[in-house]
């Protein structure tokens, strides 16, 4: 899963950003969605917007967070000309995306990419669990998604993850991943209430209306 919605320029630094009200029913959704499922482990970045998001799907469990599956690491945008941070924003996840692209001015996907699938293949090879939870970020699941998909050091922006967006994927011991479901809403599995926006676009437009 991608964390439910939050609030990025309230004045709460990225790291400690809690869901809002929407995104708190976005999780609820998700949780009535899942219910049943065998959840095994349910593994978070640590990041409270996961850590919150895990607890409403997955009341019963507990959450053992893996730093290395933070999100990606953005700069420090406050200084740079509005119109160079919409490029940014706007084209940050944009097809094939190349692995020395920073992240507005921070990490780069290359190395966004190489500790999420040096992660994710560490809980592979725990053998125990079957069936996992994991509560993440919009680019580590692009990552992730990358990696499932072409087994190779890629990063394909255009996989939409949309807040408390569910995938479902497979892997067997051999190897072998099958994506099975990619940015499900189980609050708007159509997606008829979406504005059309990416998430992306959406982080502009919250960061327009935040500036004085």
């Amino acid at each position: 899963m991608r964390h439910a919605e939050v609030r990025y320029f309230e004045g709460v630094h990225p790291e400690r950003v809690v869901l809002t009200e929407r995104g708190r029913e976005q999780a609820g959704a998700a949780a009535a969605e899942l219910d049943g499922i065998p959840f095994d482990r349910v593994f978070t970045s640590g990041l409270e917007r996961t850590l919150e998001t895990a607890r409403i799907v997955a009341p019963a469990m507990k959450q053992e967070s893996r730093h290395a599956l933070r999100e990606i690491e953005s700069g420090d945008i406050r200084e740079v000309p509005p119109d160079e941070v919409q490029a940014m924003m706007t084209a940050a996840f944009r097809g094939v995306v190349p692995l020395e692209t920073r992240f507005l001015g921070g990490e780069t996907i290359g190395a966004l990419v190489d500790r999420v699938r040096s992660e994710i293949d560490a809980v592979l090879a725990d053998p125990d669990w079957d069936v996992a939870l994991l509560v993440l970020h919009g680019a580590v699941n692009r990552a992730l998604l990358s990696y499932a998909l072409t087994g190779e050091r890629i990063f394909l922006g255009g996989w939409e993850q949309a807040p408390g967006c569910i995938n479902v994927l497979d892997v067997g011991t051999d190897g072998r991943w099958i994506v099975r479901a990619v940015n499900h809403l189980a609050y708007d599995p159509a997606h008829a209430d979406a504005a059309r926006l990416t998430t992306m676009e959406q982080l502009w437009q919250e960061y327009l209306a935040s500036r004085p």
